[in-house]
């Protein structure tokens, strides 16, 4: 990969992708970015060009991968909302994938999620799997990167837990909370993709921290990290998540799901290799101690307003 290749990333001012730009521009590549929201801020200072993630209109969405030497895509959706499905995910990427093998892109690195399966029951995590054999039978060059779940200054899950124990009395915890989760940095996460894209040969790989963590863990971690003398309380996974979307009423956004309990439940956000990240949660709470859940993150908002 020389300095002259064009880098296209989808949602380059989303979390993971602002990233991978960042990163790609450092390097001296030329980053064009492919958005739903064309009317978001620009962060880059007018580095990258974007254009818009119209799966609609094939032809328009080919020759915005023109040029291209890779292709980073992070695209995907966390939950169904209005007319968008798992899907219509699953088809759009689909659709993307075949415009940049007819663009002439050279190799994708796609963004996937540890443990998917085309046999889950869960269509997020069935979703990812049928993304993975697209791209594998696609004939570009790939690299599929499978996070567990990522942490950083933007992230939804660990700044809103943070969140909620900062405001409420009480939190609310599915089952025994003894599942497990770990975390990995997003700046971590970039390097990995960015390392992902200047290989050649395909390959599938785990991203996750050097940490892991159950869940009952994770809450009592972030909680002495913002001093929260918070009660914690265990649930019948489904109790639970009654009470949590009363709490995304208040909130108006969709706190969690019943995919996403049940993939907790699973163990399905941690990995069986050897991590790649090398940023410790813990090490970085502790940094972060005065900012983590200050504000609510929404994914509504991000995403959908």
């Amino acid at each position: 990969m020389t300095n002259e290749d064009l880098n296209v990333v989808t949602g380059a001012v989303s979390f993971s992708g602002k990233y991978v730009t960042r990163r790609l521009l450092a390097m001296g590549k030329r980053v064009r970015s492919l958005t739903g929201h064309p009317d978001r801020p620009d962060p880059f200072g007018g580095q990258v060009v974007a254009a818009k993630l119209d799966f609609g209109n094939p032809v328009e969405l080919t020759k915005s991968l023109e040029g291209a030497s890779t292709l980073f895509n992070t695209y995907w959706i966390r939950f169904p909302h209005g007319d968008m499905t798992y899907d219509r995910a699953v088809a759009n990427s689909k659709t993307l994938i075949q415009c940049a093998v007819d663009a002439g892109v050279r190799r994708v690195v796609h963004v996937s999620i540890a443990n998917p399966s085309e046999d889950s029951d869960l269509p997020y995590y069935k979703g990812k799997a049928l993304v993975e054999k697209a791209v594998r039978e696609s004939g570009l060059s790939y690299a599929i990167v499978r996070p567990t779940v990522l942490f950083g200054p933007e992230d939804i899950l660990i700044n809103n837990i943070a969140w909620f124990l900062r405001k409420f009395p009480v939190f609310v915890v599915p089952g025994d909370g003894e599942y497990g989760i770990q975390p990995v940095y997003v700046e971590d996460f970039a390097g990995i993709l960015v390392e992902a894209g200047q290989a050649s040969g395909d390959s599938v790989t785990d991203a996750a921290g050097p940490e892991s963590f159950t869940f009952n863990e994770l809450i009592l971690l972030i909680a002495r990290t913002v001093d929260s003398k918070v009660k914690i309380i265990h649930l019948n996974p489904a109790l639970a998540l009654m009470a949590v979307k009363r709490l995304g009423m208040l909130v108006k956004d969709v706190v969690l799901t019943d995919a996403e309990v049940k993939g907790l439940l699973a163990n399905l956000l941690v990995s069986q290799e050897e991590p790649r990240g090398k940023v410790r949660l813990s090490d970085w709470l502790k940094e972060n101690a005065g900012t983590v859940g200050v504000e609510y993150h929404s994914e509504m908002a991000r995403h959908y307003r």
